[in-house]
């Protein structure tokens, strides 16, 4: 089924990282096209973009993991290595499904194409 979801996990804790908050760009134009927060399981409870949204097109997804570490109790630098971390991609084929992942920690991040 085609659309667009991320799914964010904690790695520096061992867990989904529930609560951090997600917004969805159009990277062309730099409209804001939705904003999520992860659930429990470190997904939104719906897709960031459902099958009818999907279009041909260069997006920007935006995690505020630095908002997200602070309430967890971990002390970060001021300004934090890493504040918001921005995942550029695109979507090139309107009927596939397209998941984004983000594996994070206060420090480093890794992200990839995923099923």
């Amino acid at each position: 089924m085609a659309g667009l979801t991320t799914h964010v996990l904690d790695t520096a804790n061992g867990v989904a990282a529930k609560g951090i908050r997600i917004e969805l760009y159009d990277d062309k134009t730099g409209k804001l096209l939705g904003e999520f927060v992860t659930n429990d399981d470190g997904r939104c409870d719906q897709p960031l973009l459902a099958p009818e949204q999907m279009k041909t097109n260069s997006y920007r997804l935006e995690f505020f993991t630095a908002d997200y570490f602070q309430k967890r109790g971990h002390e970060l630098s001021d300004p934090p290595f890493l504040d918001k971390i921005t995942i550029r991609f695109a979507i090139t084929d309107t009927q596939s499904h397209y998941h984004v992942p983000l594996l994070v920690s206060p420090f480093s991040y890794s992200t990839y194409r995923g099923s």
